[in-house]
């Protein structure tokens, strides 16, 4: 059944020829009326089955419409506008397709007065350099998105009928600010349109361009190709939208001349560095195209099913510690001289420090399988970054970044995503407001975080009220900017890759009991890092071979640098067989290769002491105290409420899921060993808690259904493949 009685196309080129295709198609609309200022171009309209009918005016057109669209060029809609208002039904739905909406609702509100809340404008994100009707595909819209930007006096259900009209024809549909969507445009689609007509008038105009044309390779022709679009319609589009136009054409010849004075000059560090961040920024944006990068991954809908039981026997390496892929790139960054980083881990969060980094004028090659060079640029070398830094998923990113961020000469604004968003950030903001920076973070202490620029800091003695590793190495590394000594005692002991990375860079760094020191002034020094295989994503596996009768599995370079260790520490009390061999030492990082065989686990009070070494492993740890016999207390974790998720109320609810009993408190949980019935369980976007019931699933009697687990490539990208690959059978479903 169609939706409307009547629909009436005002101009039948490409775009409106191909949406009246569509819509017929579908079975959109009753009828479908079009109009042309060529009589004839709406005939062949009818001919070629893209309208049921052709009329010769204006008004026959839109007697009766439901939804009117205009489809014209867009210099054009201003007449347009004024001849359909005495004609338009009070009830019937004004669109259009123009790629500039600023000036089209100028028109409109000039010509329809009272009546625009009658229009809905709209812009298709799609089109061909082939034009006229007898060009219209019906298939131009699919998988392309629309772009509305309602008004104020539009009516909602108006608004969501034209949202219908594009789905029906298969676009995806959006909603944008007006000048927004002009700006935007400019920049991605009016601006290339211009590149590309001027090259081709350039070269054309060359006293060999025959010898150009002809030996043109792919790029050339693939880039150019826009360059044979309709020369009015694009005419009509620049002058209509100038002045968005100006604001990107102008930044567009600032970048050239700094490209022209850099080869003049021989500047290879501009050219890498200008080379680098655009191969970055075009995969980055292939991958939002394809639903894959950090910016949007947290937006799919991706499910695990696991099967129950299985095997856990192999010989494997997972990815480089996160924590030192991290610090290896602020540290590069800031040394002089090319740091080398080998096993760097090529998952979201460190790719978002890396790119932090490019934006503020690092050079940066790669990562490719996990090689990274980069370029220092010294401790005073970082430049303000173009926009908003985006850190995603990352609070080490954010918080470490502060450190360095308020030291800098440039305000900066740090910002993540949906997760990040609601973690504290007055923990780090409050320690460096001490040292004299301006910080500012957002509602209840959250992102985003701003920096102020200019601020000279001093060196203080700061206890730190709660341990934090993030917390002491922010502070650590706003020391090195700061006059003085600073000295941060910790309450307990918590990782120390910030103080080993510093010496490995040639950074002095002194602890003496509690305390750690640094005094400002120093420099750092470009040096090799090869990252060992992560602790916390070995965890996973370790876990998974001690509950899993006859696992005998080999996890290879696994870095276990003594405050990390506790994962280890804790199996180990709890009756697990694990042993390390080829201990040694990599650039300051001692790592081993850890056998891990199954034995039957007890339950034990977990020691305090022991809890910040093992505060990322906790959610498998809980899987581990559900198959061991007994039961396991945990106390003084209460920082695992304030991670991606509440660590310990989401593994309660997903254990309870699963037919697990547990008793939550304050600062931690009891977990008396029982078996695990299977079920559906909700990781509220938190990857360690995804992949922690993924192991689950090798002692339960049901399949385990995991929901939101997206983000498990946040910190551990091959997880799936690793685990399948060792005995686990998980089934990835993005929807």
């Amino acid at each position: 059944m169609s939706s409307i009685s009547k629909l009436a196309v005002i101009g039948l080129g490409l775009i409106g020829g191909s949406l009246a295709k569509a819509l017929k198609i579908n079975g959109f609309a009753g009828n479908i009326t079009g109009y042309d200022l060529s009589f004839e171009d709406a005939l062949r309209g009818v001919q070629l089955g893209i309208v049921d009918e052709a009329v010769a005016t204006l008004s026959e057109a839109v007697e009766g419409a439901e939804i009117i669209i205009v489809a014209t060029p867009v210099r054009s809609l201003s007449s347009v506008f004024s001849e359909l208002v005495e004609f338009l039904p009070k009830t019937a739905v004004l669109t259009d397709v123009g790629s500039v909406k600023g000036e089209v609702v100028k028109a409109a509100q000039m010509a329809l007065g009272d009546q625009i809340g009658q229009f809905v404008p709209g812009h298709p994100i799609a089109g061909s350099e082939k034009s006229g009707v007898s060009a219209a595909d019906e298939t131009l819209f699919q998988h392309h998105r629309v772009i509305l930007t309602p008004l104020e006096r539009n009516d909602p259900e108006q608004v969501e009928l034209v949202r219908r009209m594009w789905e029906c024809a298969g676009a995806e549909v959006i909603e944008m600010a007006i000048r927004h969507h002009d700006e935007v445009l400019a920049a991605t689609s009016h601006l290339p349109h211009l590149i590309a007509f001027s090259l081709v008038d350039t070269l054309a105009g060359e006293d060999d361009n025959k010898e150009i044309f002809k030996y043109a390779a792919g790029g050339f022709r693939d880039f150019t190709r826009i360059a044979a679009s309709d020369p009015v319609m694009w005419r009509d589009i620049f002058l209509s939208n100038r002045d968005a136009v100006l604001k990107v054409l102008g930044h567009f010849s600032e970048g050239l001349s700094k490209l022209q004075k850099a080869i003049e000059t021989g500047d290879e560090m501009t050219l890498s560095g200008v080379f680098t961040r655009a191969k970055s920024a075009r995969e980055h944006f292939s991958k939002i195209l394809e639903l894959k990068s950090y910016t949007t991954m947290t937006n799919q809908n991706v499910t695990f099913t696991v099967r129950p039981g299985g095997s856990v026997q192999g010989d494997i390496r997972v990815p480089g510690d996160k924590s030192i892929s991290h610090r290896s790139i602020m540290l590069g960054s800031l040394s002089e001289g090319i740091t080398e980083i080998d096993g760097f881990l090529e998952g979201e969060d460190a790719l978002a420090t890396l790119q932090s980094f490019r934006d503020m004028g690092v050079v940066i090659e790669g990562p490719e399988k996990g090689h990274v060079t980069v370029h220092g640029v010294g401790m005073q070398g970082l430049k303000k970054a173009p926009g908003t830094l985006y850190v995603g998923n990352s609070g080490t990113s954010m918080r470490l970044l502060a450190g360095l961020l308020a030291a800098q000469d440039f305000e900066s604004e740090m910002i993540g995503d949906e997760s990040l968003s609601k973690r504290p950030m007055e923990r780090v903001a409050v320690p460096l407001r001490l040292m004299g920076a301006q910080v500012e973070t957002g509602d209840g202490g959250r992102p985003p975080l701003r920096c102020g620029g200019g601020q000279a800091l001093q060196g203080i003695k700061y206890e730190m009220p709660m341990a934090s590793a993030q917390v002491k190495s922010c502070v650590l590394l706003a020391g090195m900017y700061a006059e003085g000594e600073t000295v941060v005692t910790e309450p307990a002991p918590t990782r120390d890759h910030t103080e080993r990375m510093l010496r490995g860079f040639g950074y002095p760094v002194s602890r003496v009991g509690d305390e750690i020191k640094v005094v400002g002034g120093g420099k750092l020094t470009a040096t090799k890092i090869d990252v060992p295989a992560d602790i916390s994503s070995a965890a996973f596996f370790m876990v998974a071979a001690s509950i899993t009768p006859g696992a005998d599995l080999l996890l290879r370079h696994v870095g276990i640098n003594p405050t990390r260790t506790g994962v280890i520490d804790i199996l180990k009390l709890m009756g697990a067989d694990i042993t390390l061999s080829n201990e040694r030492e990599v650039g300051g990082e001692p790592v081993a290769d850890i056998r891990v065989r199954y034995a039957p686990l007890k339950g034990i009070h977990i020691p305090e002491a022991l809890v910040p070494l093992a505060i990322d492993e906790f959610p498998v740890l809980f899987i581990a105290a559900t198959c061991a016999e007994g039961t396991t207390v945990l106390s003084g974790a209460e920082e695992l409420r304030v991670k991606e998720s509440d660590r310990i109320q989401v593994m309660a609810d997903g254990l309870s899921a699963l037919g697990v009993q547990t008793l939550v408190k304050d600062d931690g949980i009891e977990i008396t060993g029982q078996t695990i019935a299977g079920g559906e369980v909700e990781s509220h976007g938190d990857h360690r808690i995804a992949m922690s019931f993924s192991v689950a699933a090798l002692r339960s009697e049901g399949e385990v259904t995991i929901r939101n687990c997206a983000n498990v490539a946040t910190s551990f990208p091959n997880f799936v493949e690793l685990a399948n690959e060792v005995g686990l059978s998980i089934n990835v479903v993005a929807d």
